[in-house]
């Protein structure tokens, strides 16, 4: 398992109904991404030198079972398909329980912008090969180009 943020499941996170909120799954999805992409090799500083930064087109969160307070949770990240540039990623993350039952899958989609010209931007070669290395899953996919896919 690529585990990539842990912690525990504080008061601000919960719902009316003492169980974690929606968002706080988002949070923790979030800062697994950033954990996973500082793993590379201090990514995410390298993105903030270069005002580039990741946007996310789509997030799609299944809910399997509930989290409660002081629960603890784990994180996992991987890479489900990329183009081949990485200018556009795909990950999937689960968030499992304390007890180890998994709570939550979290697919996203995303890409990489200019924070300056807010403006979708490929990564420079060096961060690109990084980003190569991050975990994918079994059934990792490389996406074509968009200018590719049109010609099928």
């Amino acid at each position: 398992m690529n585990i990539y943020y842990e912690g525990q499941v504080i008061w601000a996170q919960l719902d009316a109904n003492q169980h974690m909120r929606h968002s706080a799954y988002a949070d923790v999805a979030a800062q697994a991404r950033l954990n996973l992409l500082e793993s590379l090799g201090s990514m995410p500083t390298k993105l903030f030198e270069l005002k580039i930064g990741p946007v996310l087109f789509k997030e799609e969160l299944n809910y399997l079972r509930e989290i409660t307070i002081n629960d603890h949770v784990k994180v996992t990240c991987e890479v489900i398909s990329s183009r081949a540039d990485s200018s556009r990623w795909t990950f999937r993350q689960e968030v499992y329980r304390g007890d180890g039952v998994k709570a939550a899958v979290i697919i996203v989609q995303g890409a990489w912008i200019d924070t300056v010209k807010r403006k979708l931007t490929p990564l420079p070669p060096e961060l690109s090969e990084l980003f190569t290395k991050a975990p994918k899953s079994d059934d990792y996919v490389e996406e074509l180009p968009k200018s590719q896919n049109q010609n099928k």
